[in-house]
């Protein structure tokens, strides 16, 4: 799940969106390298990102993807279990990658949309 969303120009820096996320909502944000897609920026280094915890298996990742517009990914917060569970890139899957993707689609897709929404209502405050 990912949504853009264009936000007010006073919140054009992750310092000041982490600010405004750890005053008005109850879900944790830390500014962290973003490991999950391992984007990379001019001059080759890893790009940082917000990640916004609902529990150990629901968040989001946040960042600009251009100068006022955010990105929304859903991403799995636990490393570990982002790995099991996450998006796999891959063209080629185990076993394990495949019974676990499948447990994904059935199980946990309803869980992680329904979080994906109660995350992404933080940002309609400062939405342009």
């Amino acid at each position: 799940m990912e949504k853009l969303i264009t936000i007010k120009s006073e919140f054009n820096s992750l310092d000041l969106l982490n600010d405004f996320l750890k005053k008005e909502n109850t879900f944790e944000s830390s500014k962290e390298y973003d490991s999950w897609d391992v984007r990379t920026d001019a001059n080759g280094q890893m790009e940082q990102c917000l990640i916004i915890k609902k529990s150990a298996m629901h968040g989001m990742k946040v960042y600009f993807q251009k100068d006022n517009t955010l990105k929304l990914d859903y991403i799995i917060p636990n490393k570990l279990m982002n790995a099991y569970f996450g998006k796999s890139q891959k063209s080629h899957q185990n076993i394990l990658e495949i019974v676990t993707g499948k447990i994904k689609e059935t199980v946990l897709a309803p869980a992680q949309k329904k979080a994906f929404q109660e995350m992404e209502q933080v940002f309609n405050k400062i939405t342009a």
